[in-house]
């Protein structure tokens, strides 16, 4: 999933990362180890969109893929986990509370239905591409400033790709398409919650997981134990269980998180942010040969100026003004400031 960043916004500044001529393991200089780290990060934000349009058609339940995604980081960090429990139970409930609702149960169980009612397409640029706009609320309403220059034409941009997905389900109406385009624009705003409590806690990358991952598979447990969500995961075919696994346990909530934090340290946010928001892009393309999708007029149009509104909202705005012959210290460039993994 694309992070985002926004004026105003309160976060602990971070270099861009180490000289490119440098070469750290197996040759590479930090700059390649960052656009691997990311280029693998992109594959994994694109495989939780197919996923989560092939989900309808598994043997598995959304309680069961939950379970999974959450489950999965808890078994393979629980040594870390335990390690950094005195942090994580510090962290404020309020700051809590929007990571675990932002990225935990409500958001999977959102984007899982959206994507079953939509296409993969809707998925990898709907929920990712709109965050931008609703970080950008979410930062207005708390006092820290509203966007200007390119990202408020980004953020028109990204919302004339959304509409441009979705019209041609207006008029006629396509009731279903509408609803999981709904429900894909509440995992977006959840998101942009999770993104805002990001910068709210002093947290690792691996605690990060852990307090997303603790209470949100505690949570699905007893959903599924008292009978509100039903479960089929003892009878579910071997490889829909793999595939889960691997994508959504190890993939989406181990892995992501962790390259994607390594890139930024390598690479810097913005540079990070920009070329994350090709994951819509790498979505469609990869939705033709493995779910069949074709991409129509709606998302050929839609997709890029969400991706392309992405990119302007990620850039940090210029000075507003400049002085001849020196910058004075209160409009000279500041240090980059790190996205939210």
């Amino acid at each position: 999933m694309v992070a985002t960043k926004t004026t105003g916004a309160s976060a602990p500044v971070e270099p861009a990362g180490p000289p490119a001529g440098n070469t750290g393991r197996f040759g590479l200089s930090p700059n390649a180890q960052g656009m691997l780290a990311l280029a693998v990060t992109v594959a994994i934000w694109a495989a939780f969109a197919l996923s989560a349009r092939a989900l309808s058609a598994s043997t598995l339940l959304p309680a069961d893929a939950a379970l999974l995604r959450f489950g999965v980081p808890v078994l393979v960090l629980a040594h870390a986990l335990w390690r950094r429990r005195r942090r994580i139970a510090a962290v404020r409930p309020g700051a809590a509370l929007k990571i675990v609702c932002g990225a935990g149960v409500p958001f999977f169980l959102a984007a899982m239905h959206g994507g079953s009612l939509t296409s993969a397409a809707f998925v990898g640029s709907i929920v990712p591409g709109m965050v931008p706009l609703f970080v950008s609320a979410l930062m207005a309403a708390r006092g820290r400033g509203l966007p200007r220059g390119a990202q408020v034409a980004g953020l028109a941009l990204i919302a004339a790709g959304v509409a441009a997905l979705v019209w041609r389900y207006v008029v006629p109406v396509d009731a279903a398409v509408l609803e999981g385009a709904g429900t894909l624009l509440v995992a977006s705003g959840l998101w942009a919650l999770y993104t805002v409590g990001l910068r709210d806690v002093d947290l690792d990358p691996v605690g990060s997981i852990g307090l997303l991952c603790l209470p949100s598979f505690a949570v699905i447990g007893l959903l599924v134990l008292t009978g509100v969500l039903p479960t089929g995961l003892a009878h579910a075919a071997g490889g829909d269980i793999a595939l889960f696994l691997v994508v959504q346990g190890l993939g989406v909530g181990l892995c992501a998180g962790l390259l994607y934090a390594f890139a930024i340290r390598r690479l810097g946010a913005e540079r990070s942010s920009v070329v994350g928001s090709l994951s819509p892009v790498a979505v469609v393309l990869l939705a033709i040969p493995v779910l069949g999708e074709s991409p129509t007029a709606a998302v050929l149009v839609g997709v890029p100026l969400i991706t392309a509104g992405v990119v302007l909202a990620n850039r940090r705005p210029g000075p507003r003004t400049r002085t001849r012959g020196r910058t004075p210290s209160s409009v000279r460039p500041r240090p980059e400031v790190p996205a939210d993994a």
